[in-house]
């Protein structure tokens, strides 16, 4: 296993966002800290996995894996497992109505679960196919399954598990944000688009461009300040007023990037890059944005789930053998290489963190 040097950066007190509506809250202040990977956590089994979930209140972290969804303690103890979730992509938590949910890609359905013993509760079809990311709003106790292939949103009442709505997204979505007051944001992949969704209407109120950064993927919001955080394909991070849609930065990040967090602890946003590396964004106190640092992580981490509470981030990951052969592609077309297999029983997480 390669040595993962520590990269040094400093991040300072990040005062009240410029006013708009209304005074908002001052960002927590983060010391001068160095940031590394602390430890990897050897988990092993077989299976993918695409967004992993921490319950910071409930202290777990959950792994989709392909199957199943698998559940750890902080350290990497598993606790539990949520089977039958055939192609499950992610995971979302509803804490107030102890409920947790698995949108399942393969079998075009939602698994139900109680969160506090994992036991399944039910499992419900989707109105489009190939549930990718989920998420639950509380200010409507409504559950979001962001229907790939289907190119929409199916919305289902988190109680009853009644459908309430499909919402059209005119594209591929991907990954979706609440901010906790009515409103869903969602990347659409093929569109280049970041949408604003009207979680009581069930209707976008807004499709914003998201050029120059193409492909979104991930998705992170600073609720407090209104302030979304996006990553795409061609290695660009776009910080977006969640009000009106505005672009108002875009900084480099590294290749491969599929998730992104914001730590409102630290104040700042975490992209992670399946290239092996971690960037850190910071807001510098005038609301102007900066890369703080980049961390040295391992090959395919593309995404990251992030502890509130000790601001540890996991990122899962494996082993990879050799990439195949480039295939003869199509007349007047390249040959492409195929994707680097996964080795058996490598799974792990890596855990990032401050060095003391």
């Amino acid at each position: 296993m390669p040595i993962l040097l520590p990269i040094l950066f400093t991040l300072g007190l990040n005062p009240q966002a410029q006013a708009r509506s209304a005074p908002k809250p001052k960002i927590a202040l983060v010391p001068a800290a160095k940031l590394a990977v602390l430890r990897t956590l050897q988990i092993g089994g077989d299976g993918g996995w695409d967004y992993v979930t921490f319950d910071t209140e409930g202290r777990r972290l959950f792994v989709p894996r392909s199957t199943r969804v698998m559940v750890f303690d902080p350290e990497g103890k598993k606790v539990g497992e949520i089977p039958g979730t055939a192609g499950v992509h992610g995971v979302a938590i509803a804490r107030d109505l102890d409920r947790g949910y698995a949108s399942n890609g393969r079998a075009n359905t939602m698994t139900v679960f109680k969160l506090s013993t994992l036991a399944v509760i039910k499992e419900v079809k989707t109105t489009g196919e190939n549930p990718d990311a989920i998420l639950y709003d509380p200010a409507t106790k409504q559950v979001f399954t962001f229907n790939g292939r289907g190119k929409n949103a199916t919305v289902f009442n988190a109680e009853t598990l009644d459908v309430t709505g499909t919402i059209p997204m005119g594209g591929k979505p991907e990954f979706a944000v609440t901010d906790g007051k009515g409103r869903v944001f969602v990347n659409v992949e093929d569109t280049h688009e970041l949408l604003a969704i009207d979680a009581k209407k069930l209707s976008v109120l807004f499709r914003w461009s998201l050029k120059p950064l193409e492909e979104p993927t991930g998705l992170a919001i600073d609720a407090a300040h209104q302030r979304l955080f996006s990553v795409g394909g061609n290695k660009l991070m776009a910080i977006v007023d969640a009000v009106n849609g505005k672009i108002l930065q875009t900084l480099p990040i590294g290749e491969g990037c599929d998730g992104v967090a914001f730590d409102a602890g630290t104040g700042c946003a975490y992209a992670s890059n399946g290239e092996g590396t971690l960037t850190v964004v910071r807001n510098d106190g005038h609301d102007h944005f900066t890369v703080a640092g980049s961390i040295p992580t391992r090959k395919g981490a593309r995404t990251l789930a992030v502890d509130g509470k000790t601001h540890l981030l996991y990122l899962p990951t494996a082993e990879y053998g050799p990439a195949p052969a480039a295939m003869p592609g199509q007349p007047g077309q390249p040959g492409q290489r195929s994707r680097a297999p996964m080795l058996p029983d490598t799974f792990q997480l890596v855990v990032i963190g401050e060095m003391h």
